[in-house]
């Protein structure tokens, strides 16, 4: 099995990957999966809020929400920012989420025509990890959300988990294939007995406390291997817990 990282979506070159993993610790990737694992029916992404609002008036009332989220803050006019803690089970069982972020939704859209997609977070590393290990393809491509077109630390932290338990447990041999990814590994390395440590350390997680209390938030986001949740791509730009 082959594995390359990119850090965000302008990085990632043509490709014939298997199987694309995105990541947005910060906040998209964890919100998206705790979203799913409280039942809600799926997730749409979007990286043009207008269009999210035309598609979203189609849609029953009663049976979706908006969430829009630019530089840390919720939209004004939207249901939801991208707040983990905001998508509990009496607020999104049995809806669809229409969804845009700053940085997640933008690379979720960058690698939608891979066969194979998954949004991770730190909280569903494991089972994300195990579906690639059972799905025993070639070429898995992992991909950051970074901050506006810049590297995250908080999201090369999580790939370096996500490659490490696959090196791990896969009954092959893998190859990591670029240097982002052996960064990662060794990031990982360091930070993995603090995880929350690092996501306060992380330019965006200053970014976020400058912009109230989100202590909550980083908690909720630095938990490993608490959720069983597979969000998975079924139609393009749509996603289902599998």
């Amino acid at each position: 099995m082959n594995l390359s990282y990119y850090h965000v979506a302008d990085d990632v070159p043509e490709t014939d990957s298997d199987i694309a993993v995105v990541i947005d610790v910060l906040r998209a990737t964890t919100t998206i999966s705790w979203a799913l694992k409280n039942g809600a029916d799926s997730i749409q992404v979007f990286s043009d809020l207008e269009l999210l609002k035309n598609t979203a008036k189609n849609w029953d009332a009663k049976k979706r929400l908006m969430l829009a989220e630019r530089g840390g803050k919720m939209i004004d006019g939207f249901d939801l920012g991208n707040s983990p803690l905001s998508v509990t089970k009496e607020t999104v069982q049995g809806k669809r989420l229409f969804m845009s972020t700053t940085n997640g939704t933008k690379s979720l859209k960058k690698v939608q025509n891979v066969e194979y997609l998954f949004a991770m977070a730190l909280p569903n590393r494991k089972a994300v990890a195990e579906r690639i290990i059972s799905l025993n393809k070639k070429n898995v491509l992992i991909l950051g959300s970074g901050w506006e077109g810049s590297y995250s630390l908080e999201d090369s932290l999580a790939a370096g988990a996500l490659a490490l338990y696959i090196k791990e447990n896969f009954n092959s041999e893998v190859n990591i294939l670029n240097d982002e990814l052996q960064a990662s590994l060794a990031l990982w390395n360091v930070w993995k007995n603090d995880i929350l440590k690092c996501l306060r350390t992380a330019t965006h997680g200053k970014r976020l406390t400058s912009l109230g209390d989100y202590e909550d938030d980083f908690k909720c986001c630095s938990e490993l291997d608490c959720l069983d949740i597979v969000p998975t791509q079924v139609e393009r730009g749509v996603i289902r817990a599998s």
